[in-house]
């Protein structure tokens, strides 16, 4: 007899590790909600594709997922793929899509010297969706935009069991503080969800002089919010699965994703 129980299911996408920074907030705000994850990994990096790319992927890849996983909701834990495909997305599904937004607006409440940044990866940090933000929310203060793919790969080692260095990591994120008027940027914007995986690296070269927020929780309170709508449904009882789209599932990387909660770790040939 096959067992189920009610519950809610939600589905992380993600184009790599990043949105394991995201399935840890909602974890720990809402521990009783079952979790798939798919990382895109055979596409990834998105942040150096270009918008027709990632509209000619994204909508039928997440039509194909929503009926293959049946979530209650999609979270797209990827901010270029949010401010590039958030709408073509909802567009192809009935259930409810989540996307990441850059954590601009709490980051201009917060700074003390009105001056922070926004990392993320190029493919984000020149949308015209963020500058939206900060026009909206951070037109008072002086905001440095710096992109980084290098810091992608880096986390992506890193949840693969690679020793990284921490030179490498100081190599990217100099560029934030370069010009003189950077030297009193207070809050930085991790504006890609791979880069709270680094976000301890990123303490150690800054000190307590510099604060690194990120948008997790707000998405796991948004979760909260679409899940209280939904009614609990009845459901075959199954592992908690990370499905990785593409041939990078050897099994140090196999044991990060199960560090975060995943029984099952299925690699997917695209």
């Amino acid at each position: 007899m096959i067992q189920t129980f009610q519950h809610n299911r939600a589905l992380v996408f993600d184009s790599g590790v990043g949105g394991l920074s995201v399935v840890e907030e909602i974890r720990k705000h809402l521990p009783d909600v079952s979790l798939d994850y798919v990382a895109d990994d055979v596409f990834r990096p998105y942040g150096e594709k270009t918008v027709e790319a990632l509209l000619e992927r994204l909508p039928a890849l997440i039509s194909t997922l929503d009926i293959m996983l049946q979530p209650d909701v999609i979270i797209v834990a990827c901010n270029t793929a949010s401010t590039t495909a958030l709408a073509a997305m909802r567009e192809q599904v009935k259930t409810p899509i989540i996307g990441v937004v850059p954590a601009i607006k709490p980051a201009a409440e917060m700074s003390l010297t009105q001056k922070i940044a926004v990392l993320g990866t190029p493919g984000t940090v020149r949308r015209r969706y963020v500058d939206d933000l900060i026009e909206r929310f951070a037109s008072d203060c002086h905001v440095k935009l710096v992109g980084s793919l290098e810091l992608v790969n880096l986390a992506e080692r890193k949840l693969s069991g690679e020793t990284i260095m921490l030179s490498d990591i100081q190599n990217e994120t100099r560029r934030i503080f370069s010009n003189v008027d950077d030297q009193d940027i207070d809050i930085v914007v991790l504006a890609c969800t791979h880069f709270p995986l680094l976000r301890e690296e990123f303490e150690k070269i800054a000190g307590d002089s510099v604060r690194w927020i990120d948008s997790g929780f707000a998405i796991a309170r948004r979760v909260e919010q679409v899940l209280s709508d939904v009614d609990r449904k009845a459901r075959e009882v199954y592992p908690e699965t990370a499905f990785l789209i593409g041939p990078d599932t050897h099994e140090k990387r196999a044991k990060a994703f199960r560090s975060f909660g995943f029984e099952k770790v299925v690699g997917l040939m695209p």
